[in-house]
């Protein structure tokens, strides 16, 4: 006698994702997709499994990745499926491994790629690896306006010109028919600095009507914050397309408290502009080491070197007393190198992560020596500390932010939620011992309160390991879809 379903989740707390209470009730998977929510019989399924009052959420969605090489060099997925995170978007910050190809990964496309390995000369390719070689965990696309900057200019120190614009666009159109749901931006960095809006307007183009996004990492998230948010609206604002407001936050002690300007900015520009943003939610961000970074940051601790990799892990001010050299000399020679930056208030943290149209994304660095804690810490952080612990918003909120709203703002149909016909992404954790064990002094700890998770219906995480299964699938935009 068959069964109706594979497994069906006995005596569970159930935070469907929408925001809406959280209830008891039974959960039926089959195929891959959540077959029924309720009161469900255990004759009908072929596995049964009482979890006795533990809570079930959707899987969590990361919004913000770098994971773009770590879903081929670690399908495990570790870092993310250890947190409870189910799909993650990569190609964030302008930075993709497509279409890079053999071009050279200048800072911060060495973030992502290493050497001549795991590169694609197109979406296309990279998706086709992925099915191939599937990860533990699903994944999005963003193709990287930086990278399509490397690929198309000799010169990246000054705007593109017509014929360079045409040839990126082309780029956009090919990455958007192989699935891709957007264009990022990064004009923080170098090579993409000298960039115009008009510039990431033409280049961004092709997304208009199609449902696909911009995430843009504004070009200063210092003193020029609101001019910088106001530029990157204005591009959207122009195509009529979504935009997200990548990790935002506002660094410097001179600038503390300034989320408030921020987020009444952000309210005004919501009136005809379709802007939401991501958040991670601690006090420090991470990226290549700079000395303007540095000088902003009360203190900066290194994430990896190249040419000193000792150094991965060490405050900067210790090791330039250390060797009795000045800062700026100290990070000259560590370069290439990355760090740890903490530029941030706590009360400005906790303001953007409280704002209605905030998702959270862990910004995470998977390659390096000794990574941000968000990395493997992020959203138990948001559920155990921010939640639970600051009362900053309910577990019904905060487990929105991780699923129902990222997947309808990426355009993710079929995820973000518990309810039949959805995808059977599934976390199950304690929510009175769910949190983030990782700390900047130990950053590569996993969650604890976790006990299980799974993607398309199949246990990758559970009893604290991997489980070695990889049923991660390439979520591509529809066409149209919004």
């Amino acid at each position: 006698m068959s069964c109706a379903f594979d497994l069906l989740l006995r005596n569970a707390v159930i935070f469907d994702g929408t925001g809406a209470a959280r209830h008891h009730g039974d959960i039926a998977l089959s195929g891959g997709v959540i077959a029924a929510v309720g009161s469900l019989e255990a004759d009908d399924a072929a596995t049964t499994v009482d979890l006795r009052g533990r809570a079930v959420a959707p899987g969590f969605i990361d919004v913000h990745t770098h994971d773009d090489r770590l879903l081929l060099a670690d399908p495990s997925m570790a870092p993310k499926a250890s947190q409870g995170v189910t799909t993650v978007v990569v190609g964030n910050c302008g930075i993709s491994l497509a279409p890079l190809g053999d071009r050279p990964a200048v800072p911060p496309i060495n973030l992502v790629a290493d050497g001549e390995a795991q590169r694609f000369d197109s979406f296309a390719d990279y998706f086709a690896r992925l099915a191939i070689e599937p990860a533990a965990v699903n994944c999005a696309a963003l193709v990287g306006h930086t990278t399509l900057r490397v690929v198309t200019m000799a010169d990246l120190g000054r705007p593109a010109d017509a014929g360079e614009i045409a040839r990126m666009r082309t780029l956009v159109e090919e990455a958007l028919a192989a699935g891709a749901i957007g264009v990022s931006t990064g004009t923080f960095y170098a090579p993409a600095a000298a960039a115009t809006a008009d510039e990431i307007r033409q280049v961004c183009a092709p997304l208009a009507g199609t449902g696909a996004l911009i995430a843009s990492h504004i070009r200063d998230e210092g003193a020029r914050v609101l001019e910088s948010m106001t530029e990157a609206m204005s591009v959207a604002r122009a195509l009529g397309v979504r935009q997200v407001i990548s990790h935002h936050k506002v660094v410097g002690k001179a600038n503390f408290g300034r989320s408030r300007e921020t987020l009444a900015l952000l309210d005004d520009a919501r009136i005809d502009t379709d802007v939401c943003l991501d958040c991670y939610p601690y006090p420090a961000s991470s990226t290549v080491l700079r000395a303007d970074s540095v000088a902003q940051a009360g203190r900066t601790l290194v994430a990896w070197s190249k040419s000193r990799p000792e150094a991965a892990g060490r405050y900067l001010d210790e090791l330039a007393a250390e060797r009795d050299t000045s800062i700026d000399a100290l990070i000259a020679e560590l370069q290439p190198a990355g760090a740890i930056y903490f530029a941030m208030d706590e009360a400005d943290v906790e303001r953007i992560l409280a704002y209605p149209e905030t998702m959270i994304g862990s910004d995470g660095l998977p390659h390096d020596v000794f990574p941000h804690p968000r990395l493997w810490g992020a959203f138990p952080r948001v559920l155990g500390h921010y939640a639970r612990s600051r009362g900053l918003f309910s577990l019904e909120t905060a487990i929105h932010k991780m699923t129902g709203l990222p997947a309808a703002r990426f355009g993710l149909a079929g995820r973000g939620v518990i309810a039949p016909g959805a995808a059977a992404d599934l976390v199950i954790f304690d929510p009175d011992r769910i949190r983030d064990t990782a700390t900047f002094a130990r950053p590569k700890q996993p969650a604890a309160g976790i006990d299980a998770v799974y993607v398309n219906g199949v246990a990758v995480w559970r009893d604290g390991q991997p489980t070695g299964r990889r049923p991660g699938v390439v979520l591509r935009r529809a066409e149209g879809a919004d």
